[in-house]
């Protein structure tokens, strides 16, 4: 494997880790920064922001591009969603990313604690923006339909990578119901700002990339998010190459091209990685 290029290396603040990584021990809180060790972990921690992971750290699926350990999850805890938005109201939040393991033990997938955690924070932050970062819930619709009634501004479900590789890198999901969670959400509730968000890297080529930028468009997504695969460990789905910031720029035109409403196409970029920008980024076009 090569070895990996400048634009792929970041600071890492230690003091700003520590600093929130106390507050949200104190609350019992875990961040999908640190369990999936993400490399933005540093900077998002140095602004005071987080993506907070609810219902728990542990995983149903075992997905092979994916860092969050895979296991048998505790019960959902009831103190969470109100634990969450205090800890949203002492970072001083303006826009919250709400994500979590996926929860295939659970009835509803986890719905009703997103929908809890999204009036907690209602309750004690507001004006601030909420955004979710769901599992496909196999596609139940009635869980779909708790999420959606909290109604936070974005809601996001991520198709990860083209479809040609959808049974080797998360074989316990699928393309297709990943597009229909998207696409029920927007016939739903026309309001909601539907977001997704690939990587490359694995092995895709530039027309399997073209295919899934319109399958996303035609599903009904507003926001894009284009990303590089790090692979975690020699035991998770293995790299393919390093795309360069040229390749990333080309993939942004496209798909803004195509009419998305806002791409954030970056090496770096992760799918809650400044979300907020993409948020203010739509308002701006108004």
């Amino acid at each position: 494997m090569e070895r990996k290029p400048e634009w792929l290396k970041v600071r890492y603040n230690q003091q700003a880790v520590e600093e929130v990584a106390q507050l949200l021990g104190e609350l019992k809180l875990n961040t999908v920064c640190r369990e999936a060790n993400c490399p933005n972990l540093g900077e998002c921690y140095r602004r005071h922001t987080a993506t907070f992971m609810i219902l728990g750290s542990a995983c149903t699926r075992n997905c092979r591009f994916c860092d969050v350990t895979s296991g048998r999850p505790l019960p959902p805890d009831p103190e969470e969603p109100e634990n969450v938005a205090i800890a949203a109201r002492r970072l001083g939040l303006r826009h919250v990313v709400l994500t979590c393991p996926t929860r295939d033990d659970l009835p509803d997938g986890g719905a009703e604690q997103f929908a809890r955690t999204i009036r907690a924070i209602r309750r004690e932050c507001p004006g601030t923006t909420v955004e979710t970062l769901i599992s496909d819930m196999k596609m139940n619709t009635d869980a779909l339909d708790v999420v959606i009634a909290a109604h936070p501004e974005v809601l996001n479900h991520n198709v990860e990578t083209v479809r040609e590789l959808q049974a080797a890198v998360r074989p316990q999901a699928d393309y297709h119901r990943s597009l229909d969670v998207l696409r029920y959400c927007r016939d739903k509730d026309e309001t909601l700002l539907i977001k997704t968000g690939f990587m490359v890297g694995l092995g895709e080529t530039e027309e399997q990339i073209e295919a899934l930028m319109d399958d996303a468009l035609a599903a009904g997504v507003d926001i894009l998010t284009i990303g590089q695969y790090l692979q975690p460990s020699p035991a998770h789905y293995p790299l393919a190459r390093y795309a360069t910031p040229e390749d990333f720029a080309r993939y942004r035109a496209a798909a803004l091209a195509k009419g998305f409403r806002y791409v954030a196409s970056a090496p770096l970029a992760r799918s809650s990685y400044k979300a907020w920008e993409a948020l203010e980024g739509i308002h701006d076009l108004h």
